[in-house]
């Protein structure tokens, strides 16, 4: 609080007045009059010396304010709200900012538009692009819409958005390593090991193109897709992606993501671990000539006969618990793959038979075995209506079904029933020899000196990508997919990668006591309205919230904040 003198020109009189001077929450400055005290002449005839005393009430008035930290807030009761302000802001994005500042993503950004020519901030709207994703994930035009509930400002409109899009397509590789390289600094990543898989998302359009095209989709929709190959650490922080045209194999994509981590972040030897759709002769042989390994798990019900009759064979298997529900064996035998040694004159794969040595991991689980076998009876019931009505399925619908229906059949690009006049019945034989092997799985590694059990730990460790997928699509809302440019496709997965990124960190830094969903329920309710004169009203924390302070040095959970409080929280997480 100060002392206001304000003379009138034309009266030549000097007015005092207590006034409080704040910034209102664009940051520009104002007053409020506390207490209108009289002319000075009028003053003079009473005090001394009327400024020094009331200059010296407004600091007393002032001390005192601090010293009971009690605000008074005055509304009017038939107050209406303008639908023009702004009034309600995200506070919880303060934590992923402070990870994006310690992961030094503001001076990569902006040292790579120092030689663009575009004039918006790329920093500033990668930083609003992540928050959206990681708190309200929506298209880039509601994102536009929704920057001002973040406390950063941000000035850039729909046609810079989509601009930069292509910068980021353009500087992605590089920002995989940057990143890669601070996390191996700040959260000593290991990359001896690595966890790899594919999945695919679709987009809301009926014709492919060259990039998006129609493909085994994960989600057994129609519509044409794109391929994602993700490569996660131990500790579940993604490493790197890349995107691939719909139609390639999951197999075809490892070699790929492989080069580029082996050659971009200077990796030392890699085991690969990765699922049954990436156990193919190339992936193996590349595997082996780089000096890497890996641990890829195999088709049972799929494998030669000689391994079947392996895992069957009850000789070797060595019980792991008292109450017999686990068992697991293993053995190291001669393996022959088939490695693309070229192409034929027509462009298929010339293939050559190779034999390598292979160790091979058997076990059983009797959960397993359990789910497998409920699993296959709800799709018996499903293959059972298959054959009363074929007409109603397609090759999409019937998933699961039918494989167990003998004789049914699917026209190739529709993906409709084709009736061939053959008679449809239930395969019983092949239903008797999936009973057979229910429970069973086998695991093929080039780590011969590993221990069994330390082989299906490792594997089982691949949780980590399939969360990591799972998060992407629910939490973060990756899909559908909305955009049609390749460059921007790829900036907007760029985005997600990103925040996937600063998701799992923070959960890493909370210990792994809550999953990111959580956390982000969480932060996404740390918000705050802007009251009278400068001041928020924060409404929410919870057992997150606590668990952050503490992590991140932060004191989320105060009700009352002024905006020169908020903004020194802000410029403190940026500060290096």
């Amino acid at each position: 609080m100060f002392l206001r003198k304000n003379y009138n020109k034309k009266t030549g009189r000097t007015y005092l007045q207590i006034v409080h001077g704040y910034r209102d929450k664009d940051g520009k400055s104002k007053s409020k009059t506390i207490k209108s005290i009289g002319y000075l002449d009028d003053l003079e005839k009473i005090y001394d010396d009327p400024i020094a005393h009331f200059k010296q009430t407004a600091k007393q008035m002032e001390n005192e304010r601090l010293e009971n930290d009690e605000i008074v807030i005055k509304i009017k009761a038939n107050s209406r709200i303008n639908k023009e302000d702004k009034n309600r802001k995200n506070f919880g994005h303060v934590v992923f900012n402070k990870v994006y500042h310690e992961l030094q993503l503001d001076r990569f950004f902006n040292n790579k538009q120092r030689h663009e020519k575009f004039k918006y901030d790329s920093n500033s709207i990668m930083k609003v692009l992540l928050f959206a994703r990681l708190l309200y994930p929506c298209s880039k035009k509601k994102t536009v819409e929704i920057k001002d509930r973040f406390f950063d400002k941000a000035d850039f409109t729909l046609d810079d958005t989509y601009s930069c899009l292509k910068h980021f397509n353009k500087i992605e590789k590089e920002a995989q390593q940057f990143i890669h390289e601070r996390i191996v600094d700040q959260y000593d990543r290991n990359t001896d090991l690595i966890y790899y898989d594919v999945t695919n998302y679709y987009f809301e359009i009926d014709q492919s193109d060259e990039f998006r095209k129609k493909g085994a989709c994960k989600s057994n929709s129609s519509n044409p897709i794109v391929q994602m190959g993700l490569a996660v650490d131990t500790q579940g922080i993604p490493i790197s992606y890349q995107l691939f045209e719909g139609n390639t194999h999951d197999s075809q994509t490892l070699m790929p993501i492989l080069n580029t981590i082996k050659n971009q972040f200077q990796t030392n030897r890699i085991i690969v671990v990765a699922d049954k759709g990436l156990n193919s002769g190339d992936n193996i042989a590349f595997n082996t000539v780089l000096g890497d390994g890996y641990i890829y798990s195999q088709s049972v019900r799929g494998a030669s006969e000689d391994l079947k009759k392996y895992v069957l064979d009850d000789n070797g298997y060595r019980w792991i618990d008292k109450d017999k529900d686990f068992k697991i064996k293993s053995r190291i035998t001669p393996t022959t793959i088939n490695v693309t040694v070229g192409k034929y004159a027509n462009g298929k794969n010339k293939k050559k038979k190779v034999a390598i040595d292979q160790k091979q991991v058997i076990f059983y689980s009797r959960k397993y075995a359990v789910r497998s076998k409920k699993k296959r009876e709800e799709a018996l019931v499903k293959a059972i209506d298959l054959i009363a009505n074929p007409a109603k399925y397609t090759k999409a619908t019937s998933y699961g079904a039918a494989a167990y229906v003998a004789n049914i059949d699917f026209d190739k690009e529709t993906g409709e029933f084709k009736d061939t006049g053959k008679m449809l019945f239930l395969d019983e034989e092949k239903i008797k020899q999936e009973e057979l092997l229910d429970g069973y799985y086998a695991i093929v590694t080039s780590e011969f000196n590993e221990s069994d059990e330390r082989i299906v730990e490792l594997y089982h460790g691949l949780w980590k990508i399939e969360e990591s997928f799972k998060v992407t699509k629910s939490t973060l809302d990756a899909r559908p997919v909305y955009l049609t440019l390749k460059e921007h496709i790829n900036a907007h997965f760029f985005i997600c990668f990103i925040s996937l990124v600063i998701a799992r960190l923070v959960e890493i830094r909370l210990k792994n006591k809550y999953t990111i969903e959580k956390i982000l329920d969480s932060l996404r309710s740390v918000s705050c309205s802007h009251m009278d004169t400068n001041h928020y009203l924060f409404d929410y924390a919870d057992e997150v919230t606590d668990d952050i302070n503490g992590a991140f040095n932060l004191d989320i959970g105060q009700k009352v904040m002024t905006l020169k409080e908020i903004k020194n929280i802000f410029a403190n997480v940026k500060k290096r």
